[in-house]
């Protein structure tokens, strides 16, 4: 497969192609055929017989990047402000001042960017260099927000970035402002509505009209071939899952006309990206893919992914647990203590949006534990206690710890502590 991708902090270039007469190359397309080999597994009395099987799949990927655009719901928030200022200092190639010294813009932590694949004999590649992919500093923003303060005044009200970085900044990012939300009190904590100042009127079906036609416009002002909407925005409560209401695509189209009142935002930004053929990502815990949202999105081609994007203490959890029932170690107790102090953490003071939070904190390890059903009986799991404080004073600094009492041989509990882990 054959890709230059470089980065804007990079004046690196790599190319990769492949030479196998399993991959052909166009002008258009990079085709290539794979043998996907899996286990078939029966039992036969107290014998486990393991067939192999292979199913060959044949790709096709366009070797046009297309010209994309990202549209943010909570773009004026903590995610979408700092996003936005972070390809902005990418791509004009930004330095500041800290304590710590001079720093420059990277794109450190992604995993498009910054990971490398090992292609054998000791090269690695960055992974970008593998297929055609869009440059993130060449993406197009637009977004969605309940305040209607512009991202230069966001920024600044999240209080992440450097200050020195913020004023080569703020004349951009004041330009741009945020379009009006899709916003219904009650799925959101309610100490958010001081907040509320630039929202779409009327009921839920026009809410929907209101998002086809900000995105239709927004991809057809900036000649766009594509756009992807994320919702970066706080997390809801989670939705009832009603027969007639949202488990069909006709009945949650129908429960939309209706402005039934389980309808969630977040729902109601995904049905709209769905019609407008766009690809829609969950960054929050909330159940926005109900059986209708999920059915109507196949009926329409067009990809749903994300529950939250557990990008801190969470992912740290889990990674640790993975290890630890790998080794045939039986974590008997989680317990994680979150303080936070941004505008997630009072969101997430209110209990049913809590709630999401935890349900999502506590599912990574599920699979985990059912994959080693000897260290745990069928329906045992480890005792999983989430614990989030709203703490203002921590600001923009996740302060996380948490502790696993591991049970070996049913009699000696060694306790690891992994105390005050920071992130940002």
């Amino acid at each position: 497969m054959e890709q230059t991708n470089g980065t804007h902090n990079s004046s690196r270039k790599y190319l990769v192609r492949v030479q196998s007469d399993k991959v052909t190359y166009n002008n258009d397309v990079i085709q290539a055929d794979y043998e996907y080999q899996t286990t078939r597994v029966t039992t036969q009395g107290e014998t486990i017989v393991a067939t192999p099987v292979s199913t060959n799949y044949q790709f096709q990927t366009k070797r046009h990047v297309p010209r994309t655009g990202l549209m943010l719901v909570g773009w004026g928030g903590n995610n979408g402000s700092t996003l936005t200022a972070a390809l902005l200092a990418n791509k004009h190639h930004l330095s500041w001042n800290t304590k710590e010294g001079v720093k420059d813009a990277n794109l450190f932590g992604s995993i498009t960017q910054s990971s490398t694949v090992p292609l054998g004999d000791e090269v690695y590649v960055p992974l970008n260099s593998l297929l055609p992919m869009v440059d993130p500093c060449d993406l197009e923003l637009d977004g969605w927000d309940i305040s209607g303060l512009d991202l230069a005044g966001a920024m600044n009200r999240a209080k992440v970035l450097e200050w020195q970085l913020q004023q080569q900044l703020v004349q951009e990012m004041s330009k741009m402002k945020p379009r009006p939300a899709a916003h219904i009190p009650g799925f959101v904590a309610s100490n958010q509505e001081t907040r509320v100042d630039n929202v779409i009127t009327g009921n839920r079906q026009s809410m929907v009209e209101q998002l086809r036609k900000d995105i239709a416009e927004f991809k057809a002002s900036r000649q766009l071939e594509t756009v992807i909407v994320i919702w970066t925005a706080n997390t809801e409560r989670f939705a009832e899952i009603r027969e007639g209401v949202n488990d069909t695509a006709a009945n949650l189209l129908a429960a939309i006309r209706a402005n039934h009142s389980e309808i969630a935002p977040s729902t109601l930004y995904a049905v709209a990206s769905i019609l407008e053929g766009c690809t829609y990502i969950n960054g929050s815990p909330q159940n926005t893919f109900v059986p209708g949202c999920v059915e109507l999105a196949e009926k329409h081609s067009t990809f749903l992914g994300g529950d939250d994007f557990k990008s801190g203490q969470t992912k740290l959890k889990s990674v640790l647990v993975d290890f630890l029932v790998s080794a045939g170690i039986k974590p008997a107790s989680i317990v994680s203590y979150n303080h936070l102090g941004n505008n997630d953490g009072k969101n997430l003071s209110d209990p049913m949006q809590f709630r999401s939070k935890e349900i999502s904190k506590s599912n990574v390890v599920d699979d985990m534990v059912g994959s080693n059903h000897i260290l745990y009986q069928p329906g045992e799991k480890p005792d999983h206690c989430v614990v989030i404080k709203y703490v203002p004073y921590v600001g923009e600094y996740q302060n996380s710890a948490f502790l696993t009492l591991i049970d070996i041989d049913c009699k000696t509990n060694f306790i690891y502590k992994i105390l005050n882990v920071i992130t940002s």
